[in-house]
């Protein structure tokens, strides 16, 4: 099976969590709303992957509805994360986005040594006084991980926004660290959480994937850059 602008391991894997979360959500009687935050996020950030604009647009409904789930759940990070952070992202993305596109792609790039060392550093004062700040919030489940999440997305959203392929990066370890949380949730019982653990692995799948796929999207913008550089210079040397 082929569909145009997507390739075969795309079409594979959404198709198998897609089935996974639809036998999980039977299986432990889980709710629409669960169902509906995995499929848009799939959706989304399959679309981030492959540089499509469109995941923005998947992104807005996810947000709102991956904050409700959250806010159940107790992990009021999170809850604030989607709603008052992730969904107006989803709008400057997509300006940002729409004046940088090559065709249906919009044009990657990576960071400096220099940026890539102020992103670790801003990571860590982050996460520690995000954390402290939620542990003395009643009811708040797991402060220090949630903060965690919280902070590494934001990085990687502005990251995103300014089409740097190392939001990837934080994207991974996001994604690896929320399974845990979601795994926890899970063991307490949680409803949604069995399919917010298959959507965190789903995402994880997709982040190595990203990685890999905008990095040659980065080093191929590098190159028509420098064709584009040399061609002026030949142009100025021919009319000087």
């Amino acid at each position: 099976m082929k569909i145009k602008g997507w390739n075969r391991f795309e079409i594979a894997w959404i198709t198998l969590f897609s089935f996974v979360a639809i036998i999980l959500s039977l299986v432990w009687k889980e709710s629409l709303l669960g169902f509906s935050v995995f499929l848009s996020g799939i959706i989304c950030v399959v679309l981030a992957a492959k540089g499509n604009i469109w995941t923005y647009g998947f992104g807005i409904y996810n947000s709102l509805s991956y904050a409700y789930v959250s806010y159940l759940n107790g992990l009021f990070g999170e809850t604030m994360l989607n709603a008052l952070y992730y969904f107006p992202m989803q709008i400057v993305g997509w300006l940002i986005w729409k004046r940088r596109m090559d065709g249906s792609t919009v044009v990657m790039r990576k960071l400096t040594l220099k940026g890539i060392v102020l992103v670790i550093l801003l990571c860590l004062v982050g996460t520690a006084g995000y954390g402290y700040w939620l542990s003395t919030l009643p009811r708040q489940n797991t402060p220090f991980i949630d903060a965690f999440t919280n902070v590494l997305s934001i990085i990687a959203m502005i990251l995103m926004a300014q089409r740097y392929r190392e939001q990837w990066g934080l994207f991974i370890l996001i994604n690896a660290v929320s399974i845990v949380m979601w795994s926890y949730r899970l063991v307490n019982g949680s409803q949604d959480a069995a399919t917010m653990v298959v959507m965190w692995s789903a995402y994880l799948v997709n982040s190595i994937y990203g990685m890999v796929s905008w990095s040659r999207g980065a080093k191929k913008a590098e190159v028509q850059a420098k064709e584009s550089i040399d061609i002026i210079a030949v142009e100025r040397g021919a009319e000087g």
